[in-house]
Protein backbone atom coordinates (compact mmCIF):
# COMPACT_ATOMS: atom_id res chain seq x y z
CA UNK A 1 0.00 0.00 0.00
CA UNK A 2 1.30 3.70 -0.85
CA UNK A 3 1.45 6.28 2.23
CA UNK A 4 1.33 9.32 1.97
CA UNK A 5 2.79 11.35 4.57
CA UNK A 6 2.35 14.64 5.86
CA UNK A 7 3.00 16.85 9.03
CA UNK A 8 1.84 19.81 9.65
CA UNK A 9 2.78 19.98 12.75
CA UNK A 10 5.69 22.47 13.17
CA UNK A 11 8.35 19.88 14.32
CA UNK A 12 6.38 17.98 16.82
CA UNK A 13 6.05 14.69 15.23
CA UNK A 14 8.88 12.63 16.20
CA UNK A 15 10.53 10.56 13.44
CA UNK A 16 9.76 7.25 15.35
CA UNK A 17 6.03 8.00 15.35
CA UNK A 18 6.31 8.10 11.50
CA UNK A 19 7.87 4.76 11.28
CA UNK A 20 5.09 3.24 13.61
CA UNK A 21 2.56 5.05 11.53
CA UNK A 22 4.21 3.19 8.33
CA UNK A 23 4.34 -0.26 10.20
CA UNK A 24 0.73 0.20 11.77
CA UNK A 25 -0.98 0.75 8.38
CA UNK A 26 0.93 -2.00 6.84
CA UNK A 27 0.53 -4.31 9.24
CA UNK A 28 -3.80 -3.32 9.19
CA UNK A 29 -3.75 -3.36 5.78
CA UNK A 30 -2.10 -6.79 5.45
CA UNK A 31 -4.79 -8.10 8.16
CA UNK A 32 -7.34 -6.77 5.75
CA UNK A 33 -5.78 -8.03 2.62
CA UNK A 34 -5.89 -4.64 0.99
CA UNK A 35 -4.43 -4.80 -2.33
CA UNK A 36 -0.68 -3.50 -3.03
CA UNK A 37 -1.84 -1.02 -5.37
CA UNK A 38 -4.08 0.70 -2.79
CA UNK A 39 -3.30 4.34 -1.71
CA UNK A 40 -4.04 6.75 1.39
CA UNK A 41 -2.81 9.72 2.84
CA UNK A 42 -1.99 10.47 6.16
CA UNK A 43 -1.52 13.86 7.83
CA UNK A 44 -0.33 14.65 11.18
CA UNK A 45 -1.21 18.05 12.51
CA UNK A 46 -1.89 20.19 15.74
CA UNK A 47 -5.05 20.72 17.63
CA UNK A 48 -6.28 24.43 15.87
CA UNK A 49 -5.70 22.64 12.32
CA UNK A 50 -8.16 19.15 13.53
CA UNK A 51 -10.98 21.42 15.09
CA UNK A 52 -10.95 23.74 11.91
CA UNK A 53 -11.49 20.58 9.88
CA UNK A 54 -13.69 19.04 12.59
CA UNK A 55 -16.08 22.35 12.26
CA UNK A 56 -16.13 22.57 8.78
CA UNK A 57 -16.57 18.79 7.75
CA UNK A 58 -18.50 17.69 10.37
CA UNK A 59 -20.07 20.86 12.07
CA UNK A 60 -18.09 20.19 15.26
CA UNK A 61 -16.30 23.75 16.52
CA UNK A 62 -13.69 21.64 18.79
CA UNK A 63 -10.74 19.53 18.68
CA UNK A 64 -10.63 15.56 18.03
CA UNK A 65 -8.41 13.15 17.57
CA UNK A 66 -8.67 11.38 13.87
CA UNK A 67 -11.18 12.43 10.96
CA UNK A 68 -11.60 9.75 8.54
CA UNK A 69 -12.65 11.12 4.71
CA UNK A 70 -12.87 7.60 2.90
CA UNK A 71 -13.23 7.74 -0.94
CA UNK A 72 -16.53 6.59 -1.68
CA UNK A 73 -16.53 3.83 -4.29
CA UNK A 74 -16.76 4.78 -8.31
CA UNK A 75 -19.71 2.63 -9.97
CA UNK A 76 -18.00 3.38 -13.12
CA UNK A 77 -15.10 1.49 -12.33
CA UNK A 78 -17.14 -1.54 -11.55
CA UNK A 79 -17.88 -1.66 -15.82
CA UNK A 80 -14.69 -2.41 -16.49
CA UNK A 81 -13.12 -5.66 -17.00
CA UNK A 82 -11.65 -7.08 -13.62
CA UNK A 83 -8.30 -7.70 -15.28
CA UNK A 84 -8.57 -3.46 -15.82
CA UNK A 85 -9.86 -2.70 -12.36
CA UNK A 86 -6.92 -5.52 -11.10
CA UNK A 87 -4.26 -2.57 -12.53
CA UNK A 88 -5.84 0.90 -11.14
CA UNK A 89 -4.90 1.93 -7.88
CA UNK A 90 -7.25 1.55 -5.15
CA UNK A 91 -7.98 5.04 -3.28
CA UNK A 92 -8.37 4.60 0.33
CA UNK A 93 -9.42 8.16 1.49
CA UNK A 94 -6.87 10.18 3.95
CA UNK A 95 -6.42 10.16 7.32
CA UNK A 96 -5.80 13.15 10.06
CA UNK A 97 -4.68 12.70 13.12
CA UNK A 98 -3.95 15.89 15.73
CA UNK A 99 -0.47 14.77 17.68
CA UNK A 100 -1.64 16.93 20.35
CA UNK A 101 -4.37 14.60 20.83
CA UNK A 102 -1.78 11.30 20.99
CA UNK A 103 -0.09 12.99 23.53
CA UNK A 104 -3.45 14.61 25.76
CA UNK A 105 -4.99 11.14 25.13
CA UNK A 106 -2.16 9.17 26.32
CA UNK A 107 -1.98 10.92 29.22
CA UNK A 108 -5.30 11.27 30.02
CA UNK A 109 -6.26 7.06 29.97
CA UNK A 110 -2.33 6.09 31.46
CA UNK A 111 -0.75 4.42 28.14
CA UNK A 112 2.25 4.77 25.98
CA UNK A 113 1.58 7.37 23.12
CA UNK A 114 2.65 4.81 20.92
CA UNK A 115 -0.36 2.79 21.93
CA UNK A 116 -2.62 5.97 21.50
CA UNK A 117 -1.42 6.33 18.49
CA UNK A 118 -1.87 3.19 16.93
CA UNK A 119 -5.20 3.00 18.44
CA UNK A 120 -5.98 6.49 16.17
CA UNK A 121 -4.48 5.11 13.09
CA UNK A 122 -5.80 1.49 13.27
CA UNK A 123 -9.45 3.10 14.02
CA UNK A 124 -9.41 5.62 11.18
CA UNK A 125 -8.06 3.22 8.93
CA UNK A 126 -10.80 0.61 10.03
CA UNK A 127 -13.23 3.69 8.69
CA UNK A 128 -11.91 4.10 5.52
CA UNK A 129 -12.41 -0.07 4.71
CA UNK A 130 -16.06 0.94 5.61
CA UNK A 131 -16.15 -0.43 9.52
CA UNK A 132 -18.28 1.55 11.85
CA UNK A 133 -19.70 1.36 15.22
CA UNK A 134 -22.88 2.88 14.94
CA UNK A 135 -24.44 -0.49 15.36
CA UNK A 136 -24.05 -2.32 18.83
CA UNK A 137 -22.82 -5.40 16.71
CA UNK A 138 -20.63 -3.42 13.63
CA UNK A 139 -19.02 -2.04 17.30
CA UNK A 140 -17.67 -5.41 18.33
CA UNK A 141 -16.71 -6.14 14.89
CA UNK A 142 -14.59 -3.07 14.48
CA UNK A 143 -13.21 -2.53 18.25
CA UNK A 144 -12.30 -6.81 18.48
CA UNK A 145 -10.61 -5.96 14.94
CA UNK A 146 -8.64 -3.18 15.89
CA UNK A 147 -7.61 -4.71 19.05
CA UNK A 148 -6.79 -7.76 17.33
CA UNK A 149 -4.24 -5.99 15.13
CA UNK A 150 -2.57 -3.89 18.16
CA UNK A 151 -2.30 -7.02 19.94
CA UNK A 152 -0.10 -8.22 16.89
CA UNK A 153 1.76 -4.87 16.92
CA UNK A 154 2.44 -5.08 20.68
CA UNK A 155 0.34 -2.40 21.38
CA UNK A 156 -1.99 -3.89 23.91
CA UNK A 157 -3.52 -1.78 26.51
Amino acid sequence: MELQLRDHTEGKLQPNQERLAEKVLAQAAKRLDVPEQAEMSLTFVLNPEIRELNRDYRGIDRATDVISFAIEDDDDLANLPAEIRAELPVELGDLVISIDKVAEQALFLNHSADRELGYLLVHGFLHLNGYDHEEPADEEKMFTLQEEILDGLGLSR
